[in-house]
């Protein structure tokens, strides 16, 4: 693969080294291009990805003034043409803002991303929680076929995190799974229900959600933040949490749980 994963620098995100980091560490060639210079490069990617962070201050709502830069014009044609686009965090509410995802009437915006509904608190929400694969398929969620219901620990960090819809046409859509590729479920695999399991009250526990082709997800938990099994805390508890003990300094640059979204990456591409 001559060409590399683009990662879109807008200003005010901060995850694109990390971001860079776990694309370089899957085997695959990553580059940052800032949003004003990333154009020409978005015709010639293999991938894209669109990092987190607070772009332009999250001001009015998060993702909303960069889903307006012109650059997105050309990363809604990529993702028409197949490319697989990754936004997380910030990034999925970009791609949110912009109607690439869910993407069931093209271009329109269906879904929002409110602030988190949380039971005890409000506002910014970090820590870790359990995922597993949703309904629908998706290049960046291959990895979870083999065994869809179990928990994989992710962290995330986020105000506004909180997918929902008052479509109730796409409300049908999201109900019946269309387009829902990562879900927050308990610990045991259980769908989530409720704070903290799920953290931010999304609607049918959405986590991820992605375009009908499957090729766009838009996800709010930072995979390239648990890429590394040092990243894991104990607290995480199952295989994971259990990994962490007794294990020398080299075992601890192996891979972590969130590594999987970029191997699956890497498979669609090569």
């Amino acid at each position: 693969m001559r060409s590399k994963v683009l990662i879109i620098q807008f200003p005010g995100v901060n995850c694109e080294y990390e971001s860079l980091r776990a694309v370089e560490a899957v085997g695959l060639r990553g580059e940052i291009r800032r949003w004003n210079d990333a154009a020409r490069a978005v015709k010639d990617a293999p991938a894209i990805i669109l990092p987190g962070g607070w772009s332009y201050q999250d001001r009015i709502r998060a993702g909303v003034v960069a889903a307006k830069d012109a650059v997105l014009d050309d990363v809604m044609h990529a993702a028409d043409k197949g490319t697989p686009v990754i936004g997380i965090c910030n990034g999925a509410q970009v791609l949110v803002e912009t109607g690439i995802v869910p993407g069931f009437d093209h271009g329109r915006i269906d879904v929002a991303l409110a602030p988190n509904q949380m039971t005890g608190r409000s506002g910014y929400y970090c820590n870790w929680v359990y995922v597993k694969k949703g309904p629908a398929k998706c290049v960046f969620t291959d990895f979870m076929e083999e065994r869809p219901a179990d928990p994989l620990p992710i962290p995330l960090a986020h105000g506004e995190g909180r997918f929902i819809t008052s479509n109730e046409t796409v409300r049908a859509h999201l109900e019946k799974g269309d387009g829902v590729a990562v879900v927050y479920c308990t610990a045991s695999g259980d769908t989530a229900t409720r704070f903290p399991e799920n953290p931010n009250g999304a609607q049918f526990a959405i986590a991820g959600l992605c375009n009908p082709q499957g090729n766009a997800l838009a996800l709010m938990p930072h995979p390239e933040r648990g890429a590394w099994a040092h990243q894991v805390p104990r607290r995480v508890g199952g295989t994971w949490g259990r990994s962490r003990d007794g294990v020398g300094t080299k075992d601890l640059f192996s891979a972590g749980p969130g590594r999987g979204f970029f191997e699956s990456l890497r498979r669609a591409l090569m």
